[in-house]
């Protein structure tokens, strides 16, 4: 390949990673406003001085939206997926909206002893990954799948889909498009894990349809008893230990039982007066901060909700709001928009606006009793640099409350 013949759209994680392995690139981003050149000899231009003429592969970020002018303007856009397609080894993707990073750390937990190694959307960008290793794991977002043309999954494990990233993707309809994608380029005698809503869906793949967790416990034969995953984590386990079924017949309670969780998922924690708090930051949409609800629902629950709710539509969030004993401590940038949907809904409401107004006013309330949980529905950008530091500053906010 010749030099500067890659363009890369987004100064980013993935496209850096390919610059440095087949580059140097040209860059395009949205932030450069002159041409410079950074200190591994690639170019970074202003988005204006693209000219698709000047390249052989056009590769975006996943984070580059079809509706942006890179990609309006590319005549040889490939993703990054389709780029190291044909190196790909036996791959396993996990997608869906919620539990993707859980699923794809457990799936990598318990194959761990056949090599497997995992990346994508996860943190390893593919051009960092090992073609030696015998299988992938990838954790595969909407974003990747959308520009797909080519790639394909020898195991595809389709997690829930519910309303997220609709902004990006311009709606509903394209967001499930693309996460349905790789079921049209799979093969017979390859497998596909796929929630029943899309059992139309067509493929050439063997379909293992399920609705609920009961659903995978059954069709695998696994003993839901001897797991010790509960709620939304019950599910990520199920299809972890499905995977690991279909490749190699087993079932190992104790290694699925030994996996330890990330933070700012459902972590549990208490205050000086024994008060349970739950750091569920991670719950950046509706979904996530459904399956928190159902975990803690037996309970009081303050709930701490707001930040950059992606253009999703939260009257899905309000509706099965007033089936808990729940009150709202609204913050973030849709602050007043959560204030006027616990009124039309007649949900109690705070509007505090910043996470320690919130910890605050839910200390003057909060006993041994109520669950008080941050899980957002929402992004963290408006006002944190990630869901970790809001997660953190919550912990130790949360920890010093009296």
């Amino acid at each position: 390949m010749e030099r500067h013949n890659i363009a890369c759209f987004g100064y980013g994680k993935t496209t850096r990673a390919i610059a440095r392995h087949f580059g140097p690139c040209t860059f395009f981003d949205d932030k450069v406003t002159k041409p410079f050149t950074d200190e591994e000899g690639n170019f970074l231009k202003p988005i204006q001085e693209f000219d698709t003429r000047l390249f052989t592969h056009e590769i975006p970020s996943p984070g580059i939206p079809p509706s942006h002018p890179l990609i309006q303007n590319a005549s040889h856009l490939i993703s990054e997926y389709d780029f190291f397609a044909p190196k790909m080894p036996f791959s396993i993707w996990i997608s869906g909206t919620n539990g993707k990073t859980t699923t794809t750390q457990m799936v990598e937990h318990l194959l761990a002893d056949r090599g497997a190694i995992s990346g994508g959307n996860i943190g390893t960008p593919l051009a960092d990954m090992s073609e030696d290793a015998p299988i992938w794991i990838l954790e595969t977002s909407s974003f990747s799948m959308h520009y797909n043309r080519v790639a394909r999954p020898n195991i595809y494990a389709l997690l829930p889909v519910t309303p997220d990233h609709v902004s990006w993707h311009g709606s509903m309809e394209e967001y499930i498009a693309a996460k349905l994608k790789p079921l049209a380029m799979m093969k017979e005698g390859e497998a596909v894990i796929l929630p029943k809503m899309f059992a139309d869906a067509p493929t050439n793949a063997f379909k293992i349809l399920y609705e609920t967790e009961t659903d995978l416990a059954e069709y695998f034969g696994f003993d839901v008893s001897k797991i010790k995953f509960k709620g939304a984590f019950l599910m990520d386990a199920l299809i972890a230990m499905g995977i690991d079924k279909i490749l190699y017949d087993r079932c190992d309670y104790d290694k699925i039982n030994a996996f330890v969780l990330d933070p700012h998922r459902q972590e549990e924690f208490r205050d000086s007066l024994n008060r349970l708090w739950i750091n569920d930051s991670k719950a950046t949409n509706i979904d996530a901060t459904l399956a928190a609800l159902r975990t803690y629902g037996d309970h009081p629950i303050h709930l701490i909700l707001g930040g950059d709710d992606k253009g999703v539509e939260l009257e899905e969030l309000f509706a099965p709001l007033k089936n808990y004993k729940v009150s709202v401590y609204a913050i973030g940038a849709n602050a007043d928009r959560l204030e006027a949907l616990c009124r039309q809904y007649a949900i109690p409401c705070t509007p505090c606006h910043t996470l320690d107004v919130a910890v605050a006013e839910i200390s003057k309330k909060h006993s041994r009793h109520s669950v008080a949980m941050l899980s957002p529905a929402a992004a963290s950008l408006d006002q944190f640099s990630s869901y970790a530091e809001r997660g953190n500053l919550f912990r130790e906010l949360a920890k010093a409350a009296k």
